[in-house]
This record gives structure tokens, C-alpha cells and sequence, in this order.
């Protein structure tokens, strides 16, 4: 390891050396494991390890960037001359110099704290936990898709720039799925636990996968998703909205997290993944969402995805508020954008994909607070409205704004009560108005961190990691459509 940080130190000399006027350089190293049953049969089984250094120069007000496979100390003049020259070439493109913030750039080590070391046990046990899991999906005829999965990563990054800081971070991940698809009546229909697309991630160790206690459920996930071909289509109309936490916490995601990317706001992501309404004059008085909605963003929350040390600028991680009582409150930002709106330090939330990509500003570990209400007395309180649990698909437009979601299940509440089931409960509408129509939120009790471990953005695509936490809330009168 010490090695890996001299490494980092030595190309940070080499760029100085042949003209940057500041510098970092990350050494990576990525080790993934990935295992999958279909239908009870081993679908994927994968290993992988990879390392390589990525260097990053300012020359004259412009960034460059070079990377290289491996680390080999021989490599390092040649990759410190590709990021100089790079960056001198792309000068006559630079619309503005760069201008980094002054934040205090510290050294240090931060490790994911860890209770099982998920690398530790063999694929043999964990391909046998995934098929104690699917022992729950069987027994029913109508089930034509059982998948269980799970995935589990480690990164250990070694940082140095050009003020002297020098950090070691190590981060783990563990997380699993389940889920199973139906087909009956002419109606397919699936449903997944703990939530969809690969289950629930948290920072932390296989002591994670364990609690969440797949097997236990599978059979309840089975049954829905037989249940649900057989269930009426949620009804078009307007009533009252309850989410559950994991399709909240996707709510949250698209529609406050990926806003508030400074960089976004400017219009660096317009030829990919859209812009952004929530322009920089609406900071500090634009009513984002009701008095009762706080979104904080924490990249030292306990499990987060992006609970680090440090982002990829070397600015330690910290705490603040999106939203307060309602009102937009705070951006994303990295050392290189926090002056365009004024603030002399950085959030922290500059972060790459890998050695080979240079860091972007990211979404961090972002939540809603918890407010004072028990999930069974927001149920008694609603006359009528639809409880959406877990998301099944969704779209939003270029500035994130307008959205359409669909969720797994749906449970019509009709005076106070769930009285019945329905499928492809669909909502749409507008950010600021569905924020503001928000009028109960779930108490700590009910609150849980949600694992989103593949956020895609920029040109070319990078994918990151982040949790968003919530408990179950309430949005009055939104508009549902088949």
C-alpha cells in the first residue's frame, strides 16, 4: 500500500516537472465478484481485479487528463507528458479558466467499517446462500423467471496532489435481490425484494446480505407476483399518493438529487442527460417542496454508498441541507464549481469511475428527513389514495422536471383502509408541485438508507454509487394514468 501512495506522489512530481501547475494523481484498485441464479441454475459467476493510475493537471486554467493500466513507475514521465499536452491542447477550446476553491486539502486513511469481509468467503458459499434463497420461489407453475443475485466491491484508492495531502481510502459494498415474474391469465407481472434491479446495497460487509434475510421473503415475493396477474390496473384519476421507501428513494434521486448537480445546472450534461430547472437565481427562495421536507445530502452517513473520507478533489466528506423547511438550500459542487455560485469551498461531491475516468460531480448519499408520523395512521388518515411500493419503470425530461413513474405493486386505500391489490399503479407530474403536495412524512422508526449502485452520467458515461434514505410519505391529490 505504501508502494501504491508513492506512486501517486511520484506521477503528481512528474506532471509538476513538464509544466502543470497543479496536479493529482489516484492509484485504483477495483476487485468485483457478481453471482446470479435463473431459475435456480448458476447464470453468472464473476471475478474480477483491475488497477491502474489516473493523473489529472491544470496548465494555464485548463484540465488534462491521462491514465495508465497497471503501475508501473517507468509509465509515469509518459503519462505526466499525455496530461500536460492534453491539456494544452484543449485550451484554445476553454471557455473560462478554471478557478479551484481554497479548501483545506488534509491527509489521511478512511476505511468502510466491516463486520463479515465478504471476500472472505468462498464462491461455493455464497452461490449456496443464493440457492437457499430461490428454494422460496419455487412451487408455484405460474412462475416463469426466479432470479436472485448479488454483488460485492472493493476499492482501494491511494491519493496525492500537488499541496503534499495524501489519502488511502478502502471502500466495501455487499448487497442481493430477489425476485420472480409470473405469467398467468394472459398477464405478466413481476416482483422483486428488497427492491428492483439487483436488491438493496448498503457500505458495509456480507453481514448486510444476511440481514436482509432474503430467504425468509421469497416466498411472499412469489406470491405477489402471482397475485398481481390476476389484480385490476390501477385506475387513472387523482387521489392521494403513498410511497414506499424503495421507490421514494428513486423519487428522491431523479428529482432532487440529479438537479442540484452544479455542473449539470451550467449545461455541462445538455448532450446526454439533460439540464437542469432548478437554476442558480432560485438558490436560498425557490419553494422546492412543502414546509415540512428537508433533503439532506451526507457523505458520512453510516452504510452510504458515498459514506467516503474524502471525494476525488482530496475535500473531506461532510453534511448539508438540499432543501430546508421546504426551500432550496444547497447545490453539489467540487472545488472547481463552488465559485460560480459564490461559495469559497467545495461540498465535496467531485468523484470518478475508476483510474481511467476523471472525476464529475456526483450525487452523494442523499435523504429525506423523518417526520412524525406512524405508517398505519398515514393509511387511516388517507380516504382516498394508492400505496406504490417498489419501482418498476420511469422517465423524466431533460431538466428534470416532468416525470412519469410506474411501480411493482399498488394497494387502493379506500377510507382509512388497504382494501385491494392493483398492477402498474402509474403516477406523473411535476417536481416542485409533487414536492409541495407532500403533507406526511413516516417517523425515524420507518426510515431506511436505499443502495443505488448504478447512477449513470457524462459523455463518455460514468456510473456511480449513492443511498437516499426516506421513510414512507404522503403527496395529496397527484394524477395516476393507465
Amino acid at each position: 500500500m505504501t508502494d501504491y501512495m508513492k506512486l501517486s506522489a511520484a506521477a503528481v512530481e512528474a506532471a509538476n516537472k513538464v509544466g502543470a501547475d497543479y496536479a493529482d494523481a489516484r492509484v485504483n484498485l477495483l476487485q468485483l465478484e457478481s453471482y446470479g441464479l435463473h431459475n435456480g441454475a448458476l447464470e453468472n459467476a464473476s471475478v474480477s481485479e483491475e488497477c491502474g493510475l489516473g493523473l489529472r493537471v491544470l496548465v494555464d486554467g485548463t484540465w488534462g487528463y491521462a491514465a495508465t493500466v497497471g503501475t508501473d513507475n517507468s509509465a509515469l514521465h509518459e503519462v505526466a507528458t499525455r496530461a500536460v499536452n492534453a491539456a494544452r491542447a484543449l485550451s484554445s477550446a476553454r471557455v473560462q479558466h478554471v478557478t479551484m476553491s481554497e479548501d483545506d486539502v488534509t491527509s489521511g486513511e478512511y476505511k468502510t467499517p466491516v463486520q463479515e469481509d465478504p471476500f472472505a468467503l468462498s464462491a461455493a458459499d455464497k452461490v449456496e446462500y443464493l440457492q437457499d434463497v430461490d428454494k422460496g420461489l419455487q412451487g408455484e407453475e405460474s412462475i416463469v423467471a426466479r432470479d436472485v443475485s448479488m454483488g460485492i466491491r472493493r476499492e482501494r484508492q491511494w491519493f496525492a496532489a500537488s499541496n503534499g495531502a495524501e489519502q488511502f481510502q478502502e471502500l466495501v459494498r455487499t448487497g442481493a435481490g430477489v425476485s420472480a415474474t409470473a405469467a398467468k391469465n394472459g398477464v405478466v407481472e413481476r416482483r422483486s425484494y428488497p427492491a428492483s434491479f439487483g436488491g438493496d446495497y448498503r457500505a458495509a460487509g456480507f453481514e448486510h446480505v444476511r440481514s436482509l434475510n432474503l430467504a425468509e421473503h421469497s416466498t411472499q415475493v412469489r406470491d405477489e407476483a402471482v397475485a398481481l396477474t390476476s389484480a385490476p390496473v390501477c385506475e387513472a384519476g387523482e387521489r392521494d399518493l403513498l410511497l414506499m421507501g424503495n421507490q421514494l428513494m428513486l423519487q428522491i434521486h431523479e428529482s432532487v438529487g440529479h438537479p442540484n448537480e452544479l455542473d449539470r445546472v451550467f449545461g455541462h450534461e445538455v448532450d446526454l442527460a439533460g439540464a437542469s430547472f432548478a437554476t442558480t437565481e432560485k438558490l436560498g427562495n425557490f419553494q422546492y417542496g412543502s414546509d415540512i421536507v428537508n433533503l439532506v445530502a451526507d457523505s458520512t452517513a453510516e452504510g452510504g454508498l458515498d459514506t467516503r473520507g474524502w471525494d476525488d478533489d482530496g475535500v473531506e466528506s461532510g453534511r448539508w441541507h438540499v432543501v430546508k423547511d421546504g426551500i432550496f438550500n444547497g447545490y453539489h459542487t467540487s472545488r472547481e464549481w463552488a465559485h460560480r455560485i459564490g461559495e469559497s469551498q467545495s461540498r465535496g461531491c467531485n468523484r470518478s469511475e475508476g483510474w481511467y475516468n476523471p472525476p464529475i460531480i456526483r450525487i452523494t448519499n442523499l435523504s429525506l428527513m423523518p417526520g412524525k408520523w406512524t405508517l398505519d395512521d398515514m393509511i387511516a388518515d388517507t380516504e382516498d389514495g394508492v400505496l406504490c411500493d417498489t419501482v418498476k419503470m420511469w422517465s423524466i425530461d431533460q431538466r428534470r422536471l416532468n416525470f412519469q413513474f410506474t411501480t411493482e405493486i399498488g394497494w387502493e386505500v379506500k377510507d382509512g383502509k388497504k382494501v385491494r391489490m392493483v398492477r402498474k399503479p402509474t403516477y406523473q407530474g411535476n417536481t416542485p408541485d409533487f414536492w409541495r403536495s407532500c403533507d406526511a412524512i413516516c417517523d425515524e422508526s420507518h426510515w431506511r438508507l436505499w443502495g443505488l449502485p448504478n447512477c449513470g452520467k457524462g459523455n463518455p458515461m460514468q456510473v456511480a454509487e449513492m443511498s437516499h434514505g426516506c421513510s414512507p410519505a404522503r403527496f395529496r391529490r397527484q394524477t395516476f394514468v393507465v
